[in-house]
């Protein structure tokens, strides 16, 4: 018997780093070759890496929240060596990640081995005991688990042949909670680790790095929420219905084309901003896991069915833990809204390394001043961020105003 060493492996694009989101093992477990050990969370997704050989757990090389350089040691363990084609096991996407988006980092060769000092052995080790098979769950919930920092090996499933599901997550969130609330005044402390942890650093970099300003604008959408409803009497049925967000996405998208600085990305370390003729749409979408942002890519080829049908299709995939990698990046502008619960006004934050993001308000009956009398409207704001370094505030009132044009006279949504 030898001790063999794991890895952390090269999932390729230019990754240099993982950060550890949950082990699957711990010494003194009997592993199988192709068992699951962890799983890592790349900028881009959430990755299950699983035993190149058969053997017993020595020694873990991370805690969990670590980052692990490419190449770094992942686990010991202890058993017969297998043949090399085998110590190169395929790791495995479970979950693309979303969306505050960095600059795509170059390629980078995995760091040179440096001496390390030996792993720590546990004194005492139990019995070795019969493999244990593969946790039962669906990708989403290993998703979300993830993201959680829970090991589901070390759940019971309440699904069929113990299957892990969401509920099992939601029960083992509340008892780490309520075990967590000792504290004479009910504190108490969680570590960001996974997608939370991805998100926070996205936003802390788009903050810090980009001067926001926000501009706000009401919209009359009287006229937009009496055709999107007919519109639905006539072809829901056949075509399916249509939300305000589908004519908000065209509306934004079609005012692109006279103001094509907002549709660009700039590259803050060369000091490059590329504009872009094809629209890719961010669409901001909450999650279970956290925000996500599929893209609707090449928007402004797409009518108001088939921009509804993509983006519901990407919305469930990115909720399921489904979505692609190609679908979570790659946007050239980002729209968000929370729906009804979207409040007055917002302060959005832009999706780096873009220059701008629309904020959709909710809409609401509100009097409004019309020819001199007050009636009651379909009100809705715009609450929109710029990068001021590229954006002049000019410029982005310019842009506003085009898109509450288009949505205040949707006709003009249809006329090319």
């Amino acid at each position: 018997m030898t001790q063999q060493i794991i890895r952390v492996p090269d999932l390729g694009e230019g990754i240099a780093e993982v950060e550890l989101v949950a082990w699957h093992v711990k010494p003194g477990d009997t592993v199988a070759e192709d068992q699951l050990l962890c799983e890592v969370m790349t900028d881009k997704a959430a990755v299950e890496i699983p035993s190149s050989m058969a053997g017993r757990v020595v020694a873990l090389g991370a805690e969990l929240g670590q980052m692990m350089a490419v190449g770094a040691e992942l686990i010991r363990i202890e058993g017969e060596a297998v043949e090399s084609s085998a110590a190169a096991a395929a790791p495995t996407a479970v979950l693309a990640t979303p969306t505050v988006q960095p600059p795509m980092p170059a390629p980078a060769a995995p760091p040179a081995a440096q001496p390390a000092a030996p792993l720590a052995t546990p004194p005492t080790m139990p019995p070795a005991k019969p493999p244990t098979p593969r946790t039962l769950a669906a990708p989403a919930v290993r998703a979300r688990a993830a993201a959680l920092g829970i090991d589901l090996a070390r759940l019971q499933g309440s699904g069929p042949d113990g299957r892990i599901q969401h509920a099992d997550l939601d029960a083992a969130v509340a008892a780490t909670v309520d075990r967590s609330a000792t504290a004479a005044d009910g504190s108490r402390s969680i570590k960001l680790i996974g997608l939370r942890r991805q998100i926070a650093l996205n936003m802390q970099a788009s903050k810090r790095n980009i001067p926001h300003y926000t501009y706000v604008e009401e919209v009359d959408v009287t006229e937009l929420v009496a055709l999107r409803d007919e519109l639905n009497l006539q072809h829901g049925a056949t075509r399916g219905a249509l939300s305000p967000l589908a004519f908000i996405v065209r509306a934004v998208v079609r005012a692109v084309a006279e103001f094509p600085q907002v549709n660009a990305r700039f590259d803050d370390e060369a000091g490059v901003l590329t504009l872009h003729d094809a629209v890719h749409l961010g669409i901001a979408t909450q999650t279970d896991s956290g925000l996500m942002v599929p893209v609707l890519r090449h928007a402004h080829t797409l009518d108001l069915w088939a921009a509804a049908t993509a983006m519901a299709r990407l919305a469930a995939a990115a909720r399921a833990g489904k979505a692609r990698r190609e679908e979570l990046s790659g946007s050239t502008l980002t729209v968000t809204s929370l729906g009804k619960l979207g409040g007055i006004v917002s302060t959005p934050v832009i999706n780096r390394p873009e220059v701008a993001i629309v904020g959709i308000n909710r809409i609401v009956a509100r009097p409004v001043v019309r020819d001199g009398a007050i009636q009651v409207r379909q009100m809705m704001n715009l609450s929109s961020s710029f990068d001021h370094r590229v954006v002049d505030g000019a410029l982005a009132a310019a842009y506003i105003q085009r898109v509450r044009r288009l949505l205040e006279m949707p006709a003009e949504l249809f006329i090319d």
